[in-house]
């Protein structure tokens, strides 16, 4: 079994679900070429508990967590089977590597896994599961997780982080107008990740520009430390360009795919 990706997608707002943007197309292209594939774990900020929880149902339903948004988005199903085989074991993998794991069989999937998979796996026949992240989950912690889940991806998992580049709700705006701070931040995370600079990546609420402004909390940046946590120096690292919705909500992406 081939070395699977692992990726990291800005979801942005609910509405992706809906409007794909620049990211839609390029997430399709990108699963289009995904072969071997076990098994889809995703981590996103929607689902986070007091420690890490393994989501072990065998059909996971769609779940919602949203309000205020049009009709058409409470329609959307994801109906993707459920890992509970392919989540044991990553439970039993980080409990070998030290981790206190929980299970949960009745967990549904939140909009940070089901909205950008539409596009990436429209075919929703793969088995999808999640993986917790726990309240006191910092950027140290963030990266040790994806290190220690890493090995999955030699045993046909395909591990995404779902978050936001950039993620300060309060600066919404209609407008076409991008904030410079946001794309200032989102620059600065790219170079890094080019660079594959982990002390700088941890160390970005300090050094990196207007951190605190992209992201006022830290749940939607976590996940992408856990993807390049996962990733291995050797990897192909690819952009794909989102853009940025909503004026300060960057839509990039990453993925990091095994050498050929």
């Amino acid at each position: 079994m081939s070395t699977t990706p692992v990726i990291f997608i800005s979801h942005g707002a609910p509405t992706f679900a809906l409007d794909p943007g620049l990211l839609g197309p390029a997430l399709q292209r990108f699963g289009a070429g995904l072969t071997d594939i076990r098994a889809v774990l995703v981590v996103s900020p929607h689902w986070q508990a007091q420690g890490l929880t393994v989501m072990t149902g065998e059909r996971p339903a769609t779940l919602h967590d949203f309000r205020g948004f049009p009709e058409a988005l409470y329609r959307l199903q994801y109906p993707a089977p459920g890992a509970p085989d392919v989540a044991r074991e990553t439970a039993l993998l980080l409990q070998e590597a030290g981790y206190t794991v929980h299970a949960d069989a009745t967990r549904p999937r939140d909009h940070g896994a089901w909205s950008p998979l539409r596009f990436l796996l429209p075919a929703a026949t793969l088995p999808v599961f999640q993986l917790a992240m726990p309240y006191d989950l910092d950027a140290a912690g963030a990266l040790a997780l994806g290190r220690a889940l890493r090995p999955l991806r030699d045993r046909g998992v395909l591990i995404v982080g779902s978050g936001s580049l950039t993620h300060n709700l309060y600066d919404i705006r209609m407008t076409a107008d991008v904030a410079p701070y946001a794309q200032a931040f989102a620059d600065w995370t790219s170079k890094r990740l080019v660079a594959r600079d982990a002390g700088a990546l941890e160390d970005y609420r300090r050094i990196a520009p207007s951190a605190e402004r992209a992201h006022p909390t830290e749940e939607h940046y976590l996940p992408l430390l856990v993807a390049f946590g996962a990733s291995d120096e050797a990897d192909r690292f690819e952009v794909l360009h989102g853009g940025m919705t909503y004026g300060v909500l960057s839509m990039d992406s990453y993925a990091w795919s095994a050498a050929t």
